[in-house]
């Protein structure tokens, strides 16, 4: 485990912190709290229930939900699948409006519900990565039953006014989801106020275990969500499936650790990104993407038109990414940075730094000396772009 890059992609997954490992690990073995949730005739599985809806209530808590309103899930993934398609099953068809830089876990549920009969609208954001409410509301129809839109962009760290949004949707008589996944624990989210009707959460971006998520299902959606994972109708019929008590309890132990530091870590990270900002600042050609007044200061896409980034010198000494977790397994630049009029070589010179909860000053400055390091004087045709 020596000499690895030292890590800067806390947007794409974060390391479960250590008293969070505690509270899993004690739901584990013969001696553990390893009972089925299901199994109410014995202790064993009363125990595990009731480490579950602990669970529920420390994740309730911290977005201002009721309990009874999150449905379990194996992470936002699952949780973006079952929105989308739940609202629309049944339906003979309608339209969904989206954008063009959601999460691939929307954008390609979105695509394959066109393949089925509906009709997609792809917002364009703004200069700044934002989706206003005044796009929305240009792009409602009719027909128009259900938008989706993410609150924190993975890519670019803004931050859509979805209360807004919330207001217009709910007077035109549509539901709107909302993907939170990079929200939760660097935003103050209150359920119970905004006009959001089902919203997707993951545990693995607030310093929880990989594989499990919720969603909160509001009054106006319940009715017409309908299951997409059948076999034995747990969680009030919308998710069927043994619960997972040791990653349910690890999400709420996560959740309300999260609640617990939050304004002071979002204050500490802001002045962190504000001294990395400082230390590359005269670096010719370097574009902040996105709108720091409007975006949370975990992360940040940085591309560099003016000279050129080596991106494998960088990556022997600094973990970043280059696009969103999402896009790994393809080599096509960025569809985020395309939104936002990128060419494939300015999304080729765009990187992703994300701090978090273990990211201290002397990172900061190291892994500025390491972009420094590995910029290399750009190609005629690369200085003619930027």
């Amino acid at each position: 485990m020596e000499n690895l890059p030292l890590y800067f992609d806390y947007a794409a997954t974060t390391p479960v912190d250590e008293r969070v490992i505690d509270v899993m690990v004690k739901c584990l073995g013969a001696a553990g709290n390893f009972g089925n949730p299901a199994s109410s005739s014995h202790r064993y599985g009363q125990q595990a229930r009731q480490a579950v809806e602990l669970a529920r209530e420390q994740v309730a808590s911290l977005v201002g939900a009721r309990a009874d309103q999150l449905v379990w899930t194996s992470g936002a993934t699952e949780s973006n699948n079952l929105a989308l398609k739940g609202l629309a099953q049944g339906r003979s068809g309608g339209h969904i409006i989206t954008s063009r830089v959601e999460h691939k876990a929307v954008l390609d549920t979105a695509r394959q519900l066109q393949d089925a009969g509906f009709e997609v609208t792809y917002l364009t954001p703004d200069t700044n990565g934002l989706i206003t409410p005044r796009a929305v509301l240009a792009a409602l129809r009719p027909d128009t039953f259900l938008v989706s839109l993410m609150l924190v962009n993975n890519e670019l760290g803004t931050l859509n006014d979805v209360r807004a949004i919330g207001d217009i949707v709910r007077r035109h008589g549509a539901l709107l989801h909302v993907d939170a996944a990079q929200a939760a624990g660097k935003v103050a989210i209150d359920l119970s106020e905004w006009p959001l009707d089902v919203v997707s959460f993951s545990a693995h971006k607030v310093y929880g275990p990989k594989g499990i998520g919720a969603l909160y299902v509001g009054e106006r959606a319940r009715p017409l969500l309908q299951a997409q994972i059948h076999g034995g109708g747990h969680e009030g019929g919308l998710r069927s499936g043994t619960l997972a008590t040791h990653q349910i309890a690890a999400m709420g132990a996560a959740f309300a650790l999260a609640g617990e530091v939050q304004d002071e870590e979002v204050a500490r990270i802001r002045c962190l990104r504000d001294r990395l900002l400082e230390q590359l600042r005269d670096i010719s050609g370097l574009q902040l993407n996105g709108n720091p007044q409007h975006a949370i200061p975990h992360t940040l896409s940085l591309t560099f038109s003016g000279d050129s980034l080596d991106l494998s010198a960088l990556g022997a000494t600094l973990a970043f990414s280059s696009t969103s977790a999402c896009n790994s397994g393809s080599s096509a630049p960025s569809h985020v940075l395309l939104a936002l009029g990128h060419d494939e070589y300015l999304a080729s010179q765009t990187i992703r730094l994300s701090l978090g909860r273990f990211t201290h000053e002397a990172d900061i400055d190291q892994a500025a000396r390491a972009i420094r390091a590995a910029l290399r004087p750009a190609p005629f045709w690369g200085v003619a772009r930027g």
